[in-house]
């Protein structure tokens, strides 16, 4: 079963892939838009360097891989290193089979907007198997490691560093559109990336406590904290149970709660990152 499981993720990563190599090819090079990504910089290079844009962004993917290594671990995707390597190979592919591909939209902006909605479609895939296409996220994990920039900022900084290096082969069109769809592809991939991983930290204040406390345990199979709340109006103390849910649980939890107790006080936050050790039963 296990080896079934690393197969179907390989498999779908493929296909993650597989439409990142179609939203660069088809997009991004035809616009002659670089927005940032080690993609793009393949673009910018390959004006000065002779070798075809999939042999370039393939020497791109392999020297920011070895830098992740040394400087981010052994551990460091493995999958990634899949990944990387994949979309080279699906680059070299599209080479040879559609050669001197055109513009399939005939407006720079317009194939710049497909090209930021599938890239995410393909690199939603990629979070989801817990990978990526390797690039300029590996520069967004380095920058937030060791200066604590968080990963959005930091993948947007190294983008757009990027981007402005389109200067040396672009006009000054492509240099503002390069910039804005790099700004564009951080809210894009907010959305469909990491909102993926987006929690609820959920806050219960009710006089059915023990009933919510047990369908959130034995139920939702979770976990929960309990502290003691005191009211500014009426100094009565009050127990307050806050739990970690994802998306599917926090809609399980909220019928249980309304059915459970209308009166019940809520509040709720979106939490972006959990980080904790799972308990061993």
């Amino acid at each position: 079963m296990k080896v079934l499981n690393v197969i179907k993720d390989y498999l779908v990563i493929t296909f993650g892939i597989f439409i990142a190599a179609v939203a660069v090819y088809f997009f991004l090079v035809p616009s002659g838009v670089t927005v940032g990504s080690a993609s793009g910089f393949g673009v910018v290079l390959s004006n000065f360097i002779p070798l075809p844009l999939s042999t370039i962004t393939f020497i791109i993917n392999v020297v920011l891989l070895v830098v992740g290594f040394i400087l981010i671990g052994k551990d460091f995707g493995i999958k990634t290193v899949y990944s990387s390597l994949s979309l080279s190979v699906f680059l070299g592919i599209f080479e040879i089979i559609f050669p001197n591909q055109q513009a399939i939209m005939g407006d720079q902006f317009v194939d710049m907007v497909c090209y930021l909605f599938v890239i995410a479609i393909g690199q939603a895939i990629l979070f989801k198997c817990n990978a990526s296409s390797g690039g300029l996220d590996i520069v967004g994990k380095i920058i937030n490691k060791f200066f604590r920039v968080e990963l959005g900022k930091a993948i947007s900084m190294a983008g757009i560093c990027v981007a402005l290096m389109s200067a040396f082969t672009s006009d000054a069109k492509s240099v503002v559109l390069s910039l804005l769809g790099t700004y564009l592809s951080g809210i894009v991939l907010d959305h469909f990336i990491f909102g993926l991983n987006i929690k609820r930290r959920v806050c219960i204040i009710s006089k059915k406590e023990n009933e919510i406390k047990e369908f959130i345990l034995h139920q939702l199979h979770s976990g929960a904290t309990i502290y003691e709340a005191i009211g500014a109006y009426d100094n009565k103390s009050r127990r307050e149970i806050i739990a970690i849910v994802d998306k599917n649980e926090y809609s399980k939890l909220m019928n249980f709660i309304v059915k459970t107790d209308p009166d019940a006080f809520l509040t709720v936050y979106n939490v972006n990152e959990v980080i904790y050790k799972p308990k061993v039963y």
